[in-house]
Order: C-alpha cells, then sequence, then structure tokens
C-alpha cells in the first residue's frame, strides 16, 4: 500500500512539473528561423493583370514584408497599417521587396469580411495584394496556424531564402527599415550560386 502510495505521489509531481512547461511550449508565438509557409490563401484582392492568386513561392530571391491584420482590430489602424505605409514609402521604388497584406480572420467571422478586407487597404491608401484568409476548415486563418501568430496586428518579414526573420505583434518603422536593409544587403542561396 505504501509503495503504490509513493508512487502516485511521485506521478502527481512529475506532472505538477511538466504542466506549466507544455503550457510554457504552448504559448510560443512566431516561427523566427524557420522557412516560410505556403499561405494557402483563395481570395486576393490589387493582384497584377492575369494573376488570380499569390503565395510565398512568387517572390524567391525578393524580401517580404507579410501583414496581417483584422478589419475591426483597433490595433491594426492604430499602428500596424501606419507602419506598413511607412515601411513601404521606404522601398516603394524597390523591387527586391514586397509588401502583402493578409486578413487573417480568427473571430468575427460575419464582420471580418473580403469587403472589409479590401475597405481597410484602401484606407491606407495600400495599393498591394490585399488577401483575405478565413481558412478553409472553419477553424481560422491558415496563415495564423502556420506562422504561430498571437492574433492581429501580426508581422511577419521573410529574407530572400524564404527564411522568417521576424515574426511578431508589434515592429516599429524604423526598425523595420533597418532589418529589411540589412536584409537586401544579404546576398540570397540563388545569386550564390549562379557567382
Amino acid at each position: 500500500m505504501k509503495t503504490g502510495l509513493n508512487r502516485l505521489i511521485m506521478l502527481s509531481l512529475l506532472a505538477a512539473l511538466l504542466v506549466p512547461a507544455v503550457n510554457a511550449q504552448q504559448r510560443i508565438r512566431g516561427i523566427e528561423g524557420r522557412p516560410a509557409p505556403a499561405w494557402d490563401v483563395s481570395h486576393w484582392e490589387n493582384l497584377s493583370e492575369g494573376k488570380s492568386s499569390l503565395d510565398i513561392a512568387d517572390f524567391a530571391g525578393k524580401v517580404v514584408y507579410l501583414f496581417g491584420f483584422q478589419s475591426w482590430c483597433p490595433g491594426c489602424h492604430s499602428h500596424g497599417f501606419p507602419t506598413l505605409r511607412a515601411v513601404r514609402g521606404t522601398f516603394e521604388d524597390q523591387d527586391e521587396v514586397a509588401f502583402v497584406a493578409v486578413q487573417t480572420v480568427f473571430e468575427g467571422f460575419g464582420v471580418n469580411t473580403a469587403e472589409k478586407a479590401k475597405e481597410s487597404c484602401d484606407k491606407f491608401g495600400l495599393d498591394i495584394p490585399c488577401g483575405h484568409d478565413p481558412g478553409s476548415d472553419g477553424k481560422g486563418s491558415t496563415i495564423m496556424r502556420r506562422y504561430r501568430s498571437g492574433g492581429t496586428p501580426w508581422t511577419v518579414i521573410i529574407d530572400r531564402n524564404g527564411i522568417v526573420r521576424f515574426n511578431g505583434f508589434s515592429i516599429k518603422p524604423d526598425v523595420a527599415v533597418s532589418l529589411i536593409g540589412q536584409l537586401l544587403a544579404e546576398k540570397s542561396s540563388e545569386s550564390i550560386r549562379q557567382n
């Protein structure tokens, strides 16, 4: 009887130690340092003529600034979109930098619609590709799950080799400009192979 009780106490202590570790692991957000997953977004606005879809593979060799938002998100309108607009203004004439905004819906599906996504991009004068990602399985945004975002506004900066170099809630314009400048100075693996 005493052995069984000791075993039960030991198992309880072990479980008590493991639960916080598992919960901490689940709270980790972002995939910085990992290859950027495909987006699989089916609804797009502001694409080049003749193009009906867009994905990360379309930007091979470029630095990509991916902005995740929801049309009803106050932080997206007060911080995220203005930051995107400021950073884009710095690199507007550089073909080696791409800017993409996607409404990553995880709640408020009836309000955060494709029409509202376009209205949000238009409100900030952004003629960049603007997607709408409610997910294809009813569980919310595919991008959010693949990039492990914690909500919106969410910014992802991807280098020329397709590696996520920033993935978080908030980035200041000067920090984003500095990071993109550094990434532009790095050679892509494709240009290294050609030399």
